[in-house]
């Protein structure tokens, strides 16, 4: 396929012998990308976008409806791409539909920090020291009697908006009481409850794998995702800047956290991706919080590495099949290219950049480029919505500095004004890895 200012879109609609009918369902415009990729593998897709403030995203690209529930008989799959639809997902399984998606447990194990961590605790993962209040004073006070390091963590889906995650830097605490007693004002207007954990230094990993509703099926992918705006883990914390990631078979990370949960899945009967991020030293593996649904960009990353058709991955998922998924050797790099006002939002900023054009200097091919918040007018990739998440370019090879080449070579194939991203993803694997084989971790 070849938009009509020369770019070539690759295709795999050679395979239509088994084409199915992908429903996606999004509260935000999250799973575009990989919708894209099952439609341009030859399956019939349809996409719903909750959030009007993305109304025009994948126009152009995508078919999108505005009522999904009218679509739920058509469609042979439906996948939820986000966390608040448990029980919707729920009542569609006992239905016989094939879904991927949470369930009202999985979901409250993402959304409430204070329950997933008791969760964690119940079968036996070692925890941190953490403290949940739904009042500012009552932490503060807490704060004044037990001076320490801490992190404070939103509860809830503001827990969503990562630029209120705050990590404290001094032994004593009195940083963090200064930014609760300034701040405390205007976050109680929108936090209800949040969560205080206990500060512990070490390498920050995340370990998860797809659940077919009985297992985990392997290999499990280990990523290190940079959280911060800048370089060098400096500036307000976004929801992911990017990753470094590679898929292996099991390994004491995952052995001793993500596998203790399969029980509890298959119970619940959930379908997906799940993950839980940790901080690790020579003295332990510390689970800090699940995500119970795809990861963004975490999901474009992974598909860099996977070597079966989506729509193919995606239906045996859903369907309870056992099998391993086809994966690259070696390591992927995910890099999100954005523009103002990202990580923020500012009507009169996206004002600005809506609708620029996004422009590639080699028009042959999109290789390793990834949708974030865009449509296609008159074959002219452009920018939609009001986040300013525009897209994300990813690489692979043999090693992380290859996969780190491939990915920013990728993008220097971009023409997009004011576009900004992060130069060193990856780059901390070469001390991380260090430390983790040190201690055991891998191998």
């Amino acid at each position: 396929m070849t938009a009509a200012n020369g770019v070539k879109i690759i295709s795999g609609m050679e395979n239509t012998n088994n084409k199915k009918k992908f429903l996606f369902v999004s509260w935000m415009s999250l799973s575009g990308d990989f919708a894209w990729k099952v439609k341009e593998e030859g399956h019939e897709v349809k996409i719903y976008v909750d959030d009007k403030d993305d109304a025009d995203v994948y126009d152009g690209l995508l078919e999108k409806v505005e009522k999904w529930e009218e679509h739920v008989d058509w469609a042979d799959l439906i996948i939820f791409d986000d966390t608040g639809f448990g029980e919707i997902a729920e009542k569609l399984r006992k239905r016989g539909k094939l879904v991927i998606g949470g369930t009202v447990y999985t979901d409250r194990t993402e959304e409430d920090r204070e329950f997933g961590q008791e969760e964690m605790k119940k079968f036996g993962m070692s925890i941190l020291p953490n403290f949940n209040f739904s009042n500012f004073d009552e932490a503060l006070e807490f704060l004044r009697k037990n001076p320490g390091r801490y992190v404070f963590k939103p509860n809830g889906k503001v827990a969503d908006e990562k630029n209120l995650l705050t990590i404290g830097e001094e032994d004593d605490g009195r940083d963090m009481i200064e930014v609760l007693e300034n701040n405390k004002s205007v976050w109680s207007k929108k936090i209800e409850s949040f969560q205080l954990q206990k500060y512990v230094a070490g390498v920050e990993i995340a370990t998860g794998a797809f659940f077919n509703g009985k297992n985990f099926i392997h290999p499990i992918n280990i990523n290190f995702e940079h959280k911060r705006l800048f370089p060098g883990d400096r500036g307000p914390f976004t929801g992911d800047m990017g990753a470094l990631m590679y898929w292996t078979a099991p390994n004491s990370i995952y052995n001793n956290t993500l596998l203790k949960m399969e029980g509890i899945l298959a119970e619940h009967g959930y379908v997906g991706y799940f993950d839980i991020n940790c901080i690790v030293n020579g003295r332990g593996i510390y689970p800090l919080e699940f995500t119970a649904r795809f990861g963004y960009p975490t999901i474009s990353t992974q598909a860099e590495g996977m070597t079966e058709p989506m729509g193919e991955f995606l239906h045996k998922l859903a369907s309870g099949e056992n099998f391993e998924i086809k994966t690259k050797k070696g390591f992927q790099i995910g890099v999100v290219l954005a523009v103002p006002p990202y990580p923020f939002y500012s009507e009169e900023i996206t004002s600005l950049y809506k609708d620029a054009s996004i422009l590639f200097k080699n028009k042959t091919t999109m290789e390793g480029i990834h949708w974030g918040d865009v449509k296609m007018i008159d074959g002219v990739l452009k920018l939609a919505g009001e986040s300013g998440y525009a897209l994300i370019v990813t690489g692979s090879g043999i090693t992380a500095e290859d996969a780190r080449k491939q990915a920013y070579n990728r993008i220097k194939n971009i023409r997009l004004h004011d576009m900004f991203f992060r130069v060193d993803i990856g780059t901390r694997w070469f001390q991380d890895s260090d430390r983790l084989q040190s201690w055991g971790y891998i191998q």
